[in-house]
């Protein structure tokens, strides 16, 4: 059982996505329908059981952790699960545990995260107007997502904005949001937008702003060089020579991104998806809860889930309507 994780497509599977929790304290209207219907505490795995299952995974390979939500600081008591997961980090076992947040709780948490070996997190900001803010994300407030921006920098955090590219919102602060980042050390990525769950009249194709427009933008303005790099996740990088910051494109649509996909998810109730843009999926909670203290079944069941991997996604807009679309919510299966 100590063979490495590796799917059909011959891509070794290293990064695990994990969403502690499907509630959040925003409604962003790209996620969530504003009137979301949430699990039952019963339904979610406990905080011993999300360790048993992401320490599972790290002895079978993954060599990142990414804790997702919904909003996983607003779930109860997970600095504790923080804490429990630095061992493997100090083990060697594990090398990045991070998170993506929306910043709102990041005032009480940013120094606890890096007392947890967290090293950098992603913040997702879309707006740098109040007002707009506000529109976006339903119930979220900006000045406190900044006052959590201020408390990770000074916690010693390294910081990366993502920026949902949405037409007719954002596009007038293309080189604003560049500039705010620039000026604090913080990296930048884009994400065109997604077709996942029913979000209620939020219509997605006029959503939809191409990367590949808004790089074109950008050019107008900066002289941008393309970056080899790549930190695990699905950005393609470049350098904005003016002032050094990184600017990352996540492309699902304009450029599909899934020959190196290294990476799954698994939610909050222990369903593994092997990739974000299909239906499929594999419910570990069984193997985890019938056999406590056995974790060969869970192994097994990982394995198994991970023979099933398709090769892509199979997003697309290009006929006018968000052909692709999946029907859970992206705060179900964890950014």
């Amino acid at each position: 059982m100590t063979a490495p994780l590796i799917d059909p497509f011959a891509r070794p599977i290293s990064y695990l996505r994990v969403s502690v929790t499907d509630r959040c304290d925003f409604r962003c209207v790209y996620c969530m329908a504003e009137n979301m219907t949430f699990l039952p505490k019963k339904d979610l795995l406990t905080l011993e059981e999300l360790d048993r299952m992401c320490s599972t995974f790290v002895r079978l390979g993954v060599r990142k952790l990414r804790i997702t939500g919904g909003e996983p600081l607003v779930r109860r008591d997970i600095m504790t699960f923080f804490r429990s997961m630095s061992r493997h980090l100090e083990s060697g076992a594990l090398d990045e545990l991070t998170l993506t947040t929306n910043g709102s709780q990041l005032e009480r948490f940013a120094g606890d995260l890096a007392a947890a070996g967290v090293k950098r997190i992603n913040v997702s900001i879309d707006t740098l107007d109040e007002e707009k803010f506000a529109r976006v994300t339903r119930w979220g407030r900006l000045p406190q997502v900044l006052r959590g921006l201020d408390a990770a920098l000074a916690a010693g955090l390294k910081v990366k904005i993502n920026a949902v590219a949405l037409k007719g919102f954002n596009e007038d602060e293309l080189f604003t949001l560049a500039e705010f980042c620039a000026a604090r050390g913080m990296d930048l990525t884009w994400i065109e937008v997604m077709p996942m769950g029913d979000i209620g009249n939020e219509d997605r194709v006029g959503q939809y702003w191409s990367l590949k427009d808004l790089r074109a933008r950008l050019e107008e303005r900066f002289t941008l060089t393309d970056l080899a790099e790549r930190s695990g996740g699905p950005a393609r990088y470049v350098r904005i020579e003016e002032t050094g910051q990184k600017i990352g494109f996540i492309t699902p649509l304009s450029h599909n991104f899934c020959e190196s996909c290294n990476r799954v998810r698994m939610t909050c109730t222990g369903q593994l998806y092997m990739c974000l843009g299909q239906e499929d999926m594999a419910d570990l909670r069984p193997a985890l809860r019938n056999h406590p203290s056995d974790d060969a079944p869970l192994e097994a069941a990982i394995r198994a889930a991970i023979g099933l991997k398709p090769e892509g996604h199979d997003f697309d807009y290009s006929r006018q309507r968000a052909d692709g679309q999946v029907s859970r919510h992206m705060s179900h299966t964890g950014g």
